[in-house]
């Protein structure tokens, strides 16, 4: 029967129950806990060049692979670095095994700005302070089902 739950066991959910939870699961997300824009603000620039840093947090990367993690292309990834050079977050130096390639990595003042914007737009939705520890538990529990590593 379409459009019933599932029987006890059936490891298929209502699709339509599916579409309603995926779509209060994006409002949370995007809607609530969207802090971007916060962080963007509170560091004062905008949030293509506080990801990157983000990106640097773990290393240095080269160029194009930090165009790769942005999912931007090299052009304008080389405008995000050359502002964030400016601004002293980050510095560039020659590839040591690429002649055509350079690598880029944080600053000082680079990670202390990636770790503010880090903990902002880590915080969660003050929703989720509502939840209990057993529903904190619960969904942590049904998220990892969604997101294996």
């Amino acid at each position: 029967m379409s459009g019933s739950p599932p029987a006890s066991g059936d490891p298929a959910g209502d699709p339509a129950t599916a579409q309603e939870v995926w779509l209060l699961m994006r409002d949370l997300v995007f809607g609530r806990g969207d802090h971007r824009r916060a962080a963007s603000e509170e560091l004062g620039m905008g949030y293509s060049r506080i990801k990157a840093m983000l990106h640097l947090e773990p290393g240095e990367l080269a160029h194009h692979e930090l165009a790769a993690e942005l999912l931007t292309d090299k052009p304008y990834t080389t405008v995000i670095i050359r502002d964030l050079l400016e601004r002293g977050l980050v510095e560039s130096r020659p590839h040591p095994s690429d002649g055509r390639s350079k690598l880029v990595s944080l600053t000082p003042a680079g990670r202390e700005q990636a770790e503010r914007a880090r903990r902002i737009v880590v915080a969660p939705p003050e929703e989720m302070s509502r939840l209990s520890t057993e529903d904190l538990a619960q969904l942590r529990r049904i998220l990892s089902l969604l997101t294996p590593e």
